[in-house]
């Protein structure tokens, strides 16, 4: 069957500028500290740029994950199960996605992401590998609350979550986001989730601040997208990317840091920041098993089985649907 289905297209202005990237932009900036929320990076350019970041020798979370996927696939679908739904949120290139659609036999697949235009690209192509598979892409910010398309409701689905990209959010934000995916998913609906483990700062590093430079490219790409789209006139060399160990918080810092005092306007509001201040732009928590399955039941979700490496970098778990209980 071919591509089929309509994606949902993000409400734009009469200026063709997605208003929450404009408000998110100028309520961040804003702030003390400053800050622009990660799912931004993530126009065509910057999707690509992500893409090339997870080829690179020093991240290993893409290699590794993808491991463990083709390794464990066979039991994995023997837990799911075949005739599901697969809903992948922030789908991206669906690369990894390929070997899960193998294993687990899924009715349909349904992959969420912000960038529409990355995401129609990746859709075409995994619907010429598996040109069986009802593919129906949604274009939305799954930090929101999403609705499956018509017809998939009250059907056993399988959310996919992979990428740790759960560790780009603060633990209550990521709470509230997996009760948001439960409520999406439905009652019997089981979750396959990647968290990136805790390790040695300086491999993380390393992992986010690489020395081909893709990853600063990645960064800085965040300020050519305001620039083009937001009216702004940032002047982009007088940044540098700078990743930061947070050992408070067990997490990378992405940060977009300033090499002398600026002067600049977005939308018609102008902005400035010092010689060493930065706008903060990622996180990326890193998780033990027990603080992971601590967040999932948190969630309102509960672990059935997980898989780590050899090296303990990164654990994928397959989760249920908590069902709820008028008591402890």
């Amino acid at each position: 069957m071919s591509l089929q289905g309509q994606l949902k297209i993000a409400a734009r202005d009469d200026g063709d500028v997605d208003p929450s990237f404009r408000d998110d932009v100028l309520k961040g900036l804003s702030e003390c500290p400053k800050s622009i929320p990660a799912r931004w990076f993530y126009d065509l350019r910057g999707s690509h740029l992500f893409e090339q970041i997870t080829a690179l020798p020093e991240y290993y979370p893409t290699r590794v994950e993808t491991a463990l996927l083709k390794a464990n696939g066979a039991d994995i679908g023997v837990l799911t199960g075949p005739g599901r739904i697969l809903v992948e949120f922030g789908s991206g290139s669906s690369l990894k996605t390929r070997h899960v659609l193998r294993d687990v036999a899924p009715s349909a697949y349904v992959p969420i992401d912000i960038s529409g235009d990355f995401l129609r690209q990746s859709s075409d192509e995994l619907a010429a590998q598996f040109p069986g598979l009802h593919i129906v892409p949604v274009e939305a910010d799954f930090m929101h609350p999403v609705a499956l398309p018509d017809g998939f409701h009250d059907q056993r689905t399988l959310g996919f979550f992979p990428g740790s990209t759960i560790g780009n959010l603060t633990p209550p934000t990521a709470v509230d986001l997996l009760r948001s995916m439960r409520d999406t998913l439905g009652e019997s609906a089981q979750l396959l989730i990647g968290f990136d483990r805790v390790k040695d700062p300086a491999v993380l590093i390393a992992a986010y601040d690489d020395a081909e430079g893709v990853t600063a490219e990645f960064n800085l790409n965040l300020l050519h997208r305001i620039n083009r789209e937001l009216e702004a006139d940032i002047p982009v060399d007088r940044f540098r990317h700078a990743a930061r160990w947070n050992p408070e918080w067990n997490r990378i810092e992405m940060h977009l840091e300033a090499l002398r005092d600026l002067c600049f306007e977005i939308s018609g509001r102008r902005f400035s920041l010092r010689k060493g201040e930065s706008i903060h732009t990622e996180n990326s928590h890193k998780y033990t098993p027990q603080q992971a399955q601590l967040l999932l039941h948190a969630g309102r979700w509960s672990p059935l089985q997980s898989w780590t490496d050899e090296q303990q970098a990164f654990l994928i778990i397959l989760a249920e649907v908590t069902t709820y209980r008028s008591g402890p």
